[in-house]
């Protein structure tokens, strides 16, 4: 059956949708067209392709959006940098995020993630980010104009001189000049849609329920605001990845354990909430120590995280540390050593951890990356070689693990972890195959005694 204009009723429906999706399309994108973003820039010069891309992502075609969203990433977050444009899209995202194309919501909090906080938990996690450090050392445009105006002033090379008044003119025009800045920028600008984001806690979808969880983690400044719609969220949630990022979050943000929250997961009977309690309460015993009488003890906390280390890889993670939760683990139980009483049992727990950390495509690999944390440390620079015998029973441990691990005829690490002999030797500890079997008591039987350290640039140097 069709009605008089010849459509055929199954497709009503389906041109109804696209009605819909078009005008909220519209309620998404307004004030798109206000923006100058032909004066804006990104990786690539102009961002005037900007709009299109945007308009796409909210747009039917679920090939054409995944593309825009490719695009966005790589102009207007290229490799980790952010550029003029930036921050101008952060509401349009926020928007879709909230109300636009299912498709499209979970790309866009990953994407406005990225545009706040770059990659900051591959390198400020288990502590979490510090605001205050970033925003004091970011250099604002008004500094930089009056470097350029004196550097100018005293300039006398022709060459140079043009230069820096390209510098200065690409400065004054808005576009960020120093890179943590220009990072801060974008940071500000998700800061500011915090209020919207907040609902998406109690999305039906619990993948966005969880991406919004971890993005809130980043932003320590309004936890006075996040707190407690991240608690809220925890009474009614069955997702174990999903409560998991939660708890890390209420660790990241806050000074204190909020009525006992994290020390009730660390019971809780799946093992990755048990984890995310462990990883919470680690922070805020380094972090925040004057709120260490009122938590379990370190090695308490050190234990469930090495049984987390230690066992089976979880069949699901959170997105933190880009869901290498066993090179986290390391990293927590290191800075547990400082709240111990008995820092070398929880030494004992990383030796647990240790043989589990598995590559999983990162670079470096886990293992040469957590080697050179766990030397750093663990021991003194030193001229002579320490005895093996008169170190403590976790560095001894330790030392023969890492020895059994990185002398195996199947480790493989990929590149940025070489040189590790240098780091074993910087330390007074030998540098060579043999020679570290030997120090802590391992076989050298076929062993080349001049076999240095695994070197992971190896595989590339013919290249």
């Amino acid at each position: 059956m069709t009605h008089e204009t010849g459509t055929p009723e199954g497709s009503v429906s389906a041109v109804s949708a696209s009605i819909r999706i078009m005008k909220g399309s519209d309620d998404l994108l307004a004030g798109l067209d206000d923006i100058d973003w032909a004066a804006l820039g990104h990786a690539y010069g102009s961002a005037e392709d900007v709009p299109g891309q945007l308009r796409t992502v909210c747009g039917l075609d679920e090939e054409a959006r995944e593309s825009a969203f490719r695009s966005l990433f790589g102009n207007i977050f290229h490799q980790g940098t952010r550029y003029s444009a930036s921050p101008y899209a952060v509401p349009f995202l926020t928007r879709i995020a909230v109300a636009g194309p299912a498709g499209a919501r979970a790309d866009a909090l990953l994407l406005l993630t990225r545009l706040a906080v770059d990659w900051h938990d591959e390198y400020d996690l288990p502590l979490g980010i510090d605001t205050a450090a970033w925003r004091a050392a970011a250099v604002s445009p008004e500094e930089n104009l009056r470097w350029y105006d004196e550097q100018i002033a005293a300039e006398t090379d022709e060459k140079r001189l043009k230069n820096l008044c390209e510098g200065r003119a690409y400065c004054a025009a808005g576009h960020p000049v120093d890179a943590r800045e220009g990072a801060l920028r974008s940071y500000d600008a998700v800061r500011a849609q915090l209020p919207f984001l907040l609902e998406l806690l109690d999305d039906q979808d619990a993948e966005i329920r969880t991406k919004t969880a971890y993005l809130l983690g980043w932003f320590p400044e309004e936890a006075n605001t996040t707190l407690l719609p991240l608690l809220a969220r925890l009474d009614g949630e069955r997702d174990p990845v999903c409560v998991a990022t939660v708890l890390v979050s209420v660790g990241l943000i806050t000074d204190h354990d909020p009525d006992g929250r994290l020390q009730y997961y660390l019971d809780d009977e799946h093992p990755l909430p048990r984890w995310a309690a462990a990883t919470a309460l680690t922070r805020l015993l380094v972090a925040h120590p004057a709120t260490a009488p009122g938590l379990p003890p370190a090695e308490r906390i050190a234990a469930e995280l090495a049984a987390f280390g230690a066992g089976p890889a979880p069949e699901t993670v959170t997105a933190h540390h880009s869901g290498d939760l066993r090179s986290y683990t390391v990293r927590s139980l290191l800075h547990l050593m400082d709240a111990a009483e008995d820092p070398d049992g929880v030494l004992l727990e990383i030796v647990r951890a240790l043989p589990r950390i598995e590559e999983a495509g990162v670079v470096p690999h886990p293992l040469a990356a957590r080697t050179e944390n766990l030397l750093e440390a663990l021991f003194d620079p030193a001229d002579a070689v320490p005895v093996f015998a008169e170190l403590s029973p976790g560095r001894r441990e330790l030392l023969r693990v890492l020895a059994e691990l990185l002398t195996a005829a199947d480790f493989q690490p990929l590149p940025f972890g070489s040189g590790l002999h240098a780091r074993f030797t910087q330390y007074g500890l030998p540098g060579t195959r043999p020679a570290l079997r030997a120090y802590v008591g391992l076989s050298t039987e076929g062993e080349d005694p001049s076999a240095p350290l695994p070197d992971p640039w190896a595989p590339f140097r013919n290249h």
